[in-house]
């Protein structure tokens, strides 16, 4: 694969951080991104490294809940069993983890190869706005996160895995299931957010050795993962404040756009 310019790099990175976060889509954003600029693909080993910049960016900002998941989830080794909040967190993001690392090992060419088509892409954001955009409006704002139970925590997990198609979100379909399980909007962007980790962090470890590999500790590498890491931390907290008080209708409307967009320049480009 192509390695990107370091002015390709940034445009990429920052996308990656700010939409990993945001219901829209980062992989969408990334895969559409070289195809609207007529540039050359940088890859799939390329993109999950800039999830090193995301990595960072979520240990940091929730640094203080990650310290409780840490030492519920030593609770949990010791007591086998969930007897605190901090170990009931831990146990929940630990089943929500499950089906979507399932889903990655068995449909890993999938989602390199067809998945990623920009007919695809396009659909995927206009059908999981309309679900977002759905649910958010007509389910009540009834639950906390304290108030999870872990069915909850495995059918927000069982919604991750349909992130492996470009346009549906990881973001997206996790707060969806979340809204649609009843809670409020921040505890449903809250556990997407915590629950992402160890998917973001297994990428990582199996796709950035493979990405060294190819071109190593490049100048372009460090500048896309440093814009990621700095995007996504403001995503969050851009994220977090916008929903205390607000709906997530705008995302759904940008989602609708851009799949517009897409299927127009499918129209007059092709390349589906």
């Amino acid at each position: 694969m192509h390695e990107p310019t370091i002015w390709q790099a940034l445009v990429l990175g920052t996308l990656q951080g700010l939409t990993e976060f945001l219901p829209v889509s980062s992989s969408a954003h990334l895969s559409l991104t070289p195809w609207v600029m007529g540039w050359p693909p940088a890859g799939l080993g390329f993109d999950v490294s800039l999830h090193v910049g995301t990595l960072i960016a979520l240990v940091w900002y929730f640094r203080a809940e990650w310290a409780r998941v840490a030492r519920g989830s030593v609770t949990l080794l010791t007591q086998r069993r969930a007897v605190d909040a901090d170990s009931r967190m831990a146990l929940f993001i630990g089943i929500a983890t499950v089906p979507a690392g399932i889903a990655g090992l068995l449909l890993e060419d999938l989602a390199e190869t067809a998945f990623r088509a920009p007919i695809v892409t396009a659909i995927a954001l206009i059908v999981m706005g309309a679900l977002l955009w759905v649910v958010d409006a007509k389910l009540p704002l009834a639950r906390s996160r304290e108030q999870m139970t872990w069915r909850d925590a495995l059918l927000v997990g069982l919604a991750q895995c349909l992130a492996l198609v470009p346009g549906v979100s990881r973001s997206g379909s996790t707060i969806t299931a979340g809204r649609a399980l009843g809670f409020d909007r921040s505890s449903a962007a809250v556990f997407s957010f915590l629950m992402s980790l160890p998917i973001i962090l297994a990428a990582a470890i199996f796709k950035v050795p493979d990405a060294l590999r190819e071109s190593g500790i490049s100048a372009p590498l460090l500048v896309g993962v440093a814009a990621a890491a700095v995007s996504s931390w403001l995503a969050i907290a851009v994220l977090l404040r916008f929903v205390r008080s607000r709906s997530y209708a705008v995302f759904a409307v940008y989602r609708f756009a851009l799949g517009a967009v897409i299927l127009g320049l499918i129209a007059t480009r092709g390349g589906w």
